[in-house]
């Protein structure tokens, strides 16, 4: 179990290295086995973190996450963090004022995290397969300017609902097919 350990802990040295040598905007710690963002990686970045535009921390263990990542990556373009075990989002997500897509897929929030609907540049939310039985801010999201997809697929939604706008298609309970759900079409049932 130790040697796993160590394998892992060397797997993410590696990557955040290589976006530190490499000048890269990305990050990509998928798969690393991580149960919360490694403190360390605060120290190592902290010349780079405003250059960084794309996080991914999918299918990790990642119960939360803290306001620190939130505000030290503010200039996040997309952050990808499907497949974790988180329930909800720091107030400081709102910071993330130039985030365009955020993924937070299979987890288990209950609630939809409606501090989202204050950033004006997002464009995609991913909420597929969570645990939302909350109401769903529609009208806020409906008001957000760049929002183009909300995906609520397979969440135990309380209420049927599907509002279609000029440029937003939000996907909930009644649908029951495996097409997506795109802006300007309507899941069929």
């Amino acid at each position: 179990m130790l040697k796993k350990m160590g394998e892992a802990v060397a797997r993410v040295a590696r990557k955040v290295n290589e976006t530190v040598e490499s000048g890269s905007d990305t990050l990509d710690l998928a798969e690393c086995k991580l149960v919360s963002f490694p403190i360390g990686i605060y120290k190592v970045l902290r010349n780079v973190s405003d250059q960084i535009h794309l996080i991914t921390l999918a299918n990790n263990e990642l119960k939360s996450l803290t306001s620190k990542f939130m505000t030290t990556f503010s200039q996040l373009r997309e952050l990808h963090l499907e497949g974790n075990f988180l329930h909800r989002l720091p107030t400081e997500v709102g910071s993330l004022q130039h985030l365009k897509v955020i993924d937070l897929s299979r987890n288990q929030f209950q609630d939809f995290p409606e501090q989202l609907t204050t950033l004006p540049s997002l464009e995609t939310i991913n909420l597929e397969e969570n645990e939302i039985v909350a109401d769903v801010p529609v009208e806020k999201l409906a008001t957000m300017p760049a929002l183009r997809s909300v995906n609520l697929r397979s969440n135990p939604l309380n209420a049927e609902f599907s509002v279609d706008t000029t440029s937003l298609l939000v996907c909930g309970a009644e649908d029951r097919t495996r097409a997506a759900c795109m802006p300007g079409e309507r899941a069929t049932a």
